[in-house]
């Protein structure tokens, strides 16, 4: 834990086709070693199948989607003499955007179809209409914490 002070928080620019930090924050976590360029075809390429697919807007289905997925409660382990209890906690803003994302992408890893563009075009549009493994992930979160609601005023 840092003793002077908190560290700044780093602004991320906007991603150039559609000016969306959203979009920007997804690229650089489905980047890998580094290769952002070709994260960034991967998400485009992905946005173009959803306008193709669904004939509305590739970004809203996108926006929707990841809206869809963000936790609003998650369980933190809390230790209180001797035993470790589950205490359901609100989750922070910015946490809530990179849980969904990551959940997002680690389904589209998980998944079975041929390209990732098929993959993340199939996870974000299931996402959107609130199924797919990403929405489960949350739905698991939020029943979990609902169960553990006993133990929220271990929560301080």
């Amino acid at each position: 834990m840092a003793r002077r002070r908190r560290a700044p928080k780093r602004t991320i620019a906007p991603d150039y086709k559609y000016h969306s930090v959203l979009a920007s924050k997804f690229i650089n976590d489905l980047m890998n070693d580094g290769k952002k360029t070709i994260a960034e075809g991967i998400l485009y390429k992905a946005i173009d199948l959803i306008t193709e697919r669904t004939g509305t807007d590739g970004i809203e289905v996108f926006n929707k989607a990841i809206n869809n997925v963000k936790p609003m409660v998650e369980v933190r382990p809390r230790r209180v003499g001797g035993a470790t209890y589950q205490v359901p906690v609100e989750v922070r803003a910015d946490r809530r955007i990179s849980l969904a994302i990551k959940w997002v992408i680690k389904a589209v890893r998980n998944r079975g179809e041929y390209t990732t563009e098929e993959r993340l075009c199939n996870e974000l549009i299931s996402a959107s209409r609130k199924e797919g493994v990403a929405y489960k992930k949350k739905e698991d979160t939020h029943r979990m914490a609902e169960a553990n609601k006993a133990f929220a005023h271990f929560g301080w």
